[in-house]
């Protein structure tokens, strides 16, 4: 099964949900706000994904800009934003698909069609 981890109020995360629903895919959920990642878990994540570690920072979300993280971000070290990531959900990047041996970053249908469908 896999794990579903979003902030219920995003409108994406809903549409991401309602697709999952849809097409009957089981997962578990997790609340990104309530239950927010460890420094161990997107380390982890980050490493499957095969993505750069800035496709994980959630930019277009308040907190992003209000700590100007566009100018701050290309100065960091991998650890510092592994760090800052697992200080607040709200940073990151929604929503997640976790499944045994892959990760989805943000909701992209046409991904998530070609990955989720074939299990």
């Amino acid at each position: 099964m896999i794990t579903f981890v979003c902030y219920p109020k995003c409108t994406t995360c809903q549409k991401a949900r309602k697709w999952l629903d849809e097409n009957q895919i089981a997962y578990e959920f997790r609340d990104i706000k309530t239950d927010n990642p460890t420094f161990d878990e997107i380390s982890a994540w980050h490493q499957i994904s095969g993505l750069p570690l800035r496709k994980f920072f959630n930019t277009s979300g308040l907190l992003y800009k209000s700590m100007d993280l566009k100018n701050k971000l290309p100065a960091m070290s991998e650890e510092e934003m592994l760090k800052l990531l697992s200080t607040d959900g709200m940073l990151v990047k929604r929503p997640l698909v976790l499944g045994d041996g892959f990760v989805l970053v943000g909701f992209k249908e046409t991904e998530w069609e070609s990955c989720l469908k074939t299990e």
